[in-house]
């Protein structure tokens, strides 16, 4: 039986899978390789990348114009700026890939001379053009996770590459494609040596073009459920796909993940008679976000770097940004696939998980440090009592808020993220919080979903409450004005007639027992219960 692939390369006598050379322009890369070209193949962290690099292996290799050798750097890693440890792992991978893919032995039987006779700084061009040389067809070197090298080994790799591409086809690769997450324009390589930071652009000139390996479409998403389907019967019921793209954007990991645990780990998924609903989906994507499964823990692990924070603090605030980004560290969370940029020049973050990741990652400690029990703040009848919670949170605030936001890495967004760490630890027994959020919104938006387990008085099945928390940035009437509006339009969209507008004056000046305040508003036929904090 085959199943959702969620680590390592996707084998497709294992795995329900794409065409891995569907997932990009084949013809393009053809041709780039027919011009002799060297370009960049890049995208975020499980994405694909590894497996269409070695059905391009094999595609190649078949065709029998070439002699193409897949090879994964990582192993060299671990050398850190040790240039001879680095080339010597490098060699090995070589020489074992051409061994094991192209049942070649030349490379196994020279490479420790070489590196030995001609240095660390030039061993990696001397093997390739003996190689090359010995080779009845051109060559063609696919490099991956070429950005998981380090300082002096990443500049001293790539300045050899760039040295021997004046000798291709005959005396070097004819084509090399580099693999990586990042477009090696963007490196900002240390160098011990020459105690400066070198540019990838500047080390790698000769790169012809960067190609970016897309997420999956919807259409493609489909295609690998109802593979699902074909071979075991189970169906996944109508609005799931939809579902699906909607909490992921198409991210490759994240739409195996999500069949993999509804399918095989969720015991009502695993009986083939069940069919799949959205409610097993949304079941699913909670599993995986409270299991902090390892893509998700790499990528949250980026948050601690500055040049993320710069860029995705204002998306968490909805501040607007009036001197704008830098565009390099735009690109960079781009590349790493936290956020996205639009075609109108927007920035999101990159699908609903990530959304609802980053802020319960950022509050992580936070929530397990804060002592409140989720039984303080049920009714008889099931149901979230909100406005005890809000008015504890309150009192929690007032005391304790300098302190908890002083621990935040993300200080400007802490008042937001405290309050969502003190509701995260509630709902965790059994609801959940959906997040809205974005740059220039002013706003965050949260929606409590909580499941009535007792009989309630007015039969519910669940629970649903608006909470729009807001920053005073205005007159303290003004911001009420507006988030009135806002939360009760939020309030329409989500089905709810139980709203509270949440207002954090953060001025200094102000004394606690001005910022702390409860108060009804009426606003077009709803009441919003408006919080000063």
């Amino acid at each position: 039986m085959r199943f959702f692939n969620t680590a390592g390369p996707v084998n497709c006598d294992d795995h329900y899978s794409l065409s891995p050379l569907d997932r990009f322009d084949l013809e393009e890369i053809l041709s780039l390789i027919a011009q002799k070209k060297y370009f960049v193949l890049h995208a975020p962290r499980q994405t694909g990348k590894t497996t269409c690099l070695l059905a391009l292996m094999d595609y190649l290799n078949k065709k029998g114009e070439y002699k193409c050798l897949y090879i994964n750097v990582e192993s060299a890693q671990g050398a850190r700026e040790n240039v001879y440890r680095g080339i010597q792992a490098i060699f090995s991978e070589l020489a074992d890939g051409a061994q094991l893919f192209l049942k070649d032995d030349f490379l196994e039987k020279i490479f420790a001379q070489v590196l030995e006779e001609r240095g660390e700084d030039h061993a990696l061009n001397s093997l390739l053009r003996q190689w090359c040389e010995r080779s009845e067809k051109p060559v063609i070197l696919l490099i991956d996770e070429i950005d998981s090298l380090v300082g002096d080994t990443l500049i001293s790799v790539l300045r050899q590459i760039r040295s021997g591409y004046i000798k291709r086809p005959h005396a070097f690769p004819q084509s090399i494609i580099l693999c990586g997450i990042r477009d090696v324009r963007d490196y900002r390589i240390h160098s011990s040596r020459e105690k400066v930071i070198i540019t990838g652009g500047s080390a790698f000139n000769i790169k012809a073009k960067s190609l970016r390996l897309d997420n999956f479409t919807k259409n493609e998403i489909r295609n690998l459920y109802n593979q699902h389907t074909v071979e075991t019967g189970q169906k996944f019921e109508s609005g799931c796909i939809d579902f699906i793209w909607e909490l992921t954007s198409g991210q490759p990991w994240l739409v195996n993940a999500l069949g993999y645990e509804v399918c095989f780990e969720m015991k009502n998924g695993r009986d083939r008679k069940n069919h799949i609903t959205s409610s097993m989906i949304e079941q699913a994507k909670e599993n995986i976000i409270i299991r902090r499964e390892t893509h998700i823990d790499q990528l949250t692990d980026k948050l601690k770097e500055n040049r993320v924070k710069r860029v995705v603090e204002p998306i968490l605030t909805g501040k607007r940004v009036e001197t704008g980004f830098c565009s390099d560290d735009v690109q960079y969370v781009v590349d790493l696939g936290l956020i996205s940029l639009e075609q109108n020049g927007e920035l999101n973050i990159a699908n609903r998980i990530y959304h609802e990741v980053i802020p319960r990652e950022l509050t992580w400690n936070a929530q397990m440090g804060i002592q409140e029990k989720t039984a303080w703040y049920i009714t008889p009848y099931g149901l979230l009592d909100m406005n005890k919670l809000l008015s504890s949170f309150q009192e929690f605030f007032r005391e304790h808020s300098e302190h908890w936001i002083e621990r935040f890495q993300y200080k400007e967004a802490g008042p937001q993220l405290l309050l969502q760490a003190f509701l995260q630890r509630i709902v965790n027994s059994g609801g959940r919080v959906e997040r809205e959020y974005g740059l220039g919104r002013m706003r965050t938006d949260l929606l409590v979903i909580w499941p009535v387990k007792a009989q309630s008085l007015e039969a519910k099945e669940t629970q649903k409450i608006v909470i729009e928390l807001k920053v005073l940035h205005k007159s303290l009437e003004a911001t009420i004005k507006d988030g009135a509006f806002q939360t009760a339009e939020y309030m329409d969209r989500c089905g709810t007639s139980d709203g509270h507008l949440v207002i954090f004056d953060k001025r200094k000046d102000i004394s606690w027992d001005k910022k702390i305040f409860r108060r009804s508003e009426i606003y077009k036929d709803k009441e919003i219960v408006v919080w000063g904090m």
